[in-house]
């Protein structure tokens, strides 16, 4: 029997414990940082993820191939122009994209979003997160407080649960050391449009800088100076020697006036940006159409195409040049070129036939693209601080990736087609049997 199975039959047979349990753990992510206001917080269940060593071994594997993927694509951007007009960046957003950083990872901070099937081993890609990658943090607290989980308090097994608050953390000052500018105990910031940030998270990671001897300050992208060729903080003038950029390109990009201070610094090699723009080509979901362009492809070793065709989602522009048809709406999704939180994501299995014929009129010849959907892994759950019954919860998987290394997993279910902060998303914590 599988172990969700096991957790599954205990919860049937002592509900009332069960539900008590559940109600202490959403008290207390409801108490935590975790809480951002109002229902704003931390929604889960009560089953956690379970996966083997196997599926950890799958996971490095899976990490490796891809990131090599990018690394070569990243690569190619840079060196080759028609790579480059295979992509619908500025003219502006081209130059700092080619702004060369001060280290060698390509990405040094992402999360490979995929639909893994737990039994058949195989994946599909959903998208590839590089801007402002987050919920590292959540992931922890979320592991702490299911300390107070009925059932894991009498399971015997031993589990393995991988940290990401300090790897990270440690990930970004190891990239400190390859930059002879960056000083043994540099200045910090941690930037993003707070009005909208995962605030929370944030200063946790200034105060994990801190404890590393590290001066660190959060801040607003619009509360930077530029004077004498060295970017400060508005509030206290020092100067930064590093960003950690969780500022999103497409904000910044629709922000770019007020955003000078910042650009300045990144165009003139000022500062070390750890985040620099090259992730936008990896990020923007147009990249699952272009790596199978003919011209690309050539970049690719056989094994390498191998897997891109086995595992993206077929495609396609959301244009009136769009070669497909669309009636069958189950078997499509649509999305926003670049967005991020599922927004304007509309997947046809959540619509009737009107809704999304309008959806796909509304959003035709709008910088969307339109992909193959593919159904998710479906996991029995329970959410008992708001039911009483079972429901199966699609399952999405993603893999955090710290300079190219498997960190670790971010385990989200929904009670729908697509998974979305906004709405209806779930987070597990994470655990590998040992």
């Amino acid at each position: 029997m599988k172990i969700e199975d096991e957790y599954r039959t205990y919860i049937e047979q002592h509900m009332v414990e069960s539900k008590m349990s559940a109600l202490e753990i959403n008290n207390a992510i409801i108490d935590s940082e975790l809480n951002a206001g109002g229902n704003n917080y931390t929604h889960t269940l009560h089953i956690p993820k379970f996966f083997t060593q196997e599926d950890k071994k799958i996971f490095q594997e899976i990490v490796s191939v891809t990131y090599a993927i990018f690394e070569k694509v990243i690569q190619a951007y840079r060196k080759d122009e028609k790579v480059r007009a295979l992509f619908p960046f500025s003219q502006t957003l081209e130059d700092l994209i080619l702004c060369q950083p001060r280290y060698k990872e390509a990405i040094p901070i992402c999360r490979i979003d995929i639909f893994y099937n737990e039994e058949t081993k195989d994946f599909h890609f959903c998208e590839f997160n590089t801007d402002g990658t987050a919920a590292m943090n959540e992931n922890e607290r979320l592991n702490q407080i299911f300390s107070m989980h009925n059932i894991l308090q009498k399971d015997k097994r031993h589990y393995e649960f991988l940290e990401l608050v300090q790897a990270w953390a440690k990930a970004f000052l190891s990239i400190a050391k390859e930059d002879p500018k960056v000083p043994d105990k540099p200045m910090i910031a941690i930037v993003d449009f707070l009005h909208h940030a995962y605030l929370n998270e944030l200063y946790v990671f200034q105060e994990v800088f801190k404890a590393y001897g590290c001066t660190c300050e959060v801040l607003d992208i619009h509360d930077l100076v530029y004077e004498n060729h060295r970017l400060l903080s508005k509030h206290t003038k020092r100067p930064i020697d590093m960003i950690y950029r969780r500022a999103v390109t497409s904000d910044i990009m629709e922000d770019y006036a007020n955003c000078q201070a910042f650009i300045q610094a990144v165009q003139e090699d000022t500062v070390c940006l750890v985040g620099a723009f090259q992730t936008q080509i990896v990020h923007h979901k147009e990249i699952m159409k272009v790596l199978f362009h003919p011209y690309l492809q050539k970049y690719f070793t056989e094994a390498q195409k191998t897997f891109i065709a086995k595992h993206c989602p077929a495609t396609y522009e959301l244009d009136d040049s769009l070669p497909i048809d669309l009636k069958d709406k189950d078997q499509w999704i649509i999305k926003p070129k670049d967005s991020y939180g599922a927004k304007g994501v509309w997947a046809g299995v959540d619509l009737d036939q009107k809704q999304w014929e309008k959806v796909v009129a509304d959003f035709k010849n709008k910088d969307y693209i339109v992909q193959s959907y593919i159904s998710p892994y479906k996991t029995w759950n329970i959410d008992l601080a708001r039911s009483d019954h079972f429901q199966r919860f699609t399952n999405m998987t993603g893999l955090y990736t710290f300079n190219g290394q498997f960190a670790g997993v971010y385990s989200r279910l929904s009670d729908s087609g697509i998974i979305s902060s906004q709405y209806n998303e779930r987070t597990i914590p994470t655990l590998f049997v040992v």
